[in-house]
């Protein structure tokens, strides 16, 4: 071979040579490449996963935006948080018993609040959304309570005390929106608290708690605590759940 055919061979070679070790360097970062990606894929997975574990048993992860009173179990405290007696209180505004609990016992909770022996917690259920013919109401009721804790707490017992002086019979329609918010304007609720209720922005808090009340083991309406006891006496008298509650001060 003459010298000019060698040199010739020796450069195809070095050029061959190049050409390969740039093919596995182009290898080598694709493969780096997509090995970032998938890593980036898998935190991405796990970030995920970890956001919803993290929500996943919790009513305020699910539940939507809740009142500014609202407690982790779903009701709406008022009343001085340190007061001695702790009454809790699931209702439903279409459920005509809660109506004749509300008659009986309206003016002697409103006294317990005020004078420093009750922290009332007041759980608006929905469960009788069944019973207004596709209407709502439950919801929406419970829905204009829960926007007066938010904005205005102070006018809650007013406005419930005026859904409930106004209850419409169980399996009607329910009052429109305009009627809950002329109630509301007679109890008092300022008119831009008013105004809110068409945002039905606590509609998810309210679903969400009603099952998480279900889930706790209660099965129907009234139903009363006093210290997170069940109260089994007389709902529908005035008298006796004071009296109970004045015991329990004492205890």
């Amino acid at each position: 071979m003459s010298t000019e055919a060698r040199i010739k061979s020796r450069e195809l070679r070095n050029a061959r040579a190049a050409a390969e070790r740039r093919r596995r360097k182009r290898t080598r970062l694709i493969a780096a490449g997509g090995g970032l990606i998938i890593v980036g894929l898998l935190v991405a997975i796990v970030i995920s996963l970890t956001n919803a574990a993290g929500n996943g048993g919790s009513p305020a992860g699910q539940g939507g935006k809740a009142p500014a009173i609202a407690t982790a179990g779903g009701a709406l405290a008022l009343g001085n948080a340190a007061a001695p007696v702790k009454l809790e209180i699931y209702l439903d505004y279409m459920c005509p018993y809660c109506g004749r609990f509300e008659q009986a016992n309206s003016g002697e909770l409103e006294m317990l609040v005020a004078d420093g022996t009750v922290r009332l917690e007041l759980y608006p259920l929905s469960f009788l959304d069944k019973a207004s013919n596709g209407a709502k109401y439950s919801t929406r009721a419970a829905n204009a309570v829960a926007t007066v804790a938010d904005l205005a707490p102070d006018k809650v017992l007013a406005l419930s005390t005026a859904l409930f002086a106004h209850q419409p019979e169980e399996g009607s329609r329910g009052l429109s929106d305009e009627e809950i918010a002329a109630l509301a304007r007679n109890a008092g609720v300022p008119a831009d608290v008013v105004n809110a209720f068409t945002g039905r922005s606590f509609e998810p808090w309210i679903a969400t708690s009603t099952q998480a009340a279900f889930n706790t083991g209660i099965s129907g309406t009234p139903t009363v605590k006093i210290n997170g006891k069940v109260f089994e006496g007389d709902l529908y008298t005035a008298g006796p759940l004071t009296a109970a509650v004045t015991a329990a001060k004492g205890q």
